[in-house]
């Protein structure tokens, strides 16, 4: 196993990587809208995800990957009334590319935060 690190994007607030690769595969940590100095995005659903992918992108390219190489999302919501903005912002994101994906209603998230979203990606 090996932990991909990068400053591009915010840096794990607990004790976990931010991804990590094992047998070709990298594993994301959750994403939230923090931006990589830590300060959270104060937007609507739509900047938060949009934040949050940036984040995953900054994760992604440190283990010299891009979305492209995404085979599975997990999106982790407060509000399943978000369901449809988060998907034009997940729509736009990935563009033809469609990796399976689960979406889920949670009580909360840390800090407060609207959305996490975590990818497994595939070296190919």
């Amino acid at each position: 196993m090996r932990e991909v690190s990068t400053t591009a994007a915010p840096a794990a607030i607990g004790p976990y990587a931010q991804a990590v690769e094992a047998s070709g595969f990298v594993f994301t940590s959750g994403q939230i809208p923090l931006r990589p100095d830590g300060t959270m995005v104060d937007g609507d659903i739509r900047q938060q995800v949009e934040q949050v992918l940036r984040n995953l992108d900054a994760v992604l390219a440190a283990a010299g990957l891009n979305r492209k190489h995404v085979v599975k999302a997990t999106i982790f919501l407060t509000n399943l009334g978000d369901f449809q903005t988060v998907n034009e912002v997940y729509a736009a994101y990935f563009g033809e590319h469609r990796p399976a994906r689960s979406t889920v209603q949670v009580a909360a998230l840390p800090r407060g935060a609207a959305v996490e979203i975590e990818f497994v990606a595939v070296r190919a």
